[in-house]
């Protein structure tokens, strides 16, 4: 998995539980939403903030600082004060192992 970011295994989180890797300089938080996987770069585009840790409605998190929403599985802006979206990214599970990467 040259070129990939090693997450962690299956259970290593539950739905609805999320794990903060880095790939390089980038924060990629991958969440668990009812048994599918999701990506994105764990960064506000509103102001820097983290957002793992953040509320999770449904297939959106809530920034904690205050209150943009990314929905997670394309990274658009659902609510603001943020405008701007956050990467997503891929996401493979191969031999009982999650992986992830920057590919921008």
């Amino acid at each position: 998995m040259n070129g990939w970011v090693r997450v962690g295994t299956r259970g290593d989180f539950l739905p609805g539980e999320y794990k903060v890797v880095w790939d390089g300089d980038t924060p990629i938080a991958v969440y668990n939403i009812d048994g599918a996987l999701y990506a994105v770069e764990d960064i506000c585009t509103h102001d820097g903030g983290d957002l793992a840790g953040g509320e999770v409605f449904g297939f959106e998190v809530e920034c904690p600082r205050h209150g943009a929403r990314f929905d997670l599985r394309t990274g658009a802006v659902t609510k603001p004060p943020a405008y701007e979206p956050i990467a997503s990214f891929p996401v493979r599970e191969e031999d009982d192992a999650i992986w992830t990467r920057d590919d921008r």
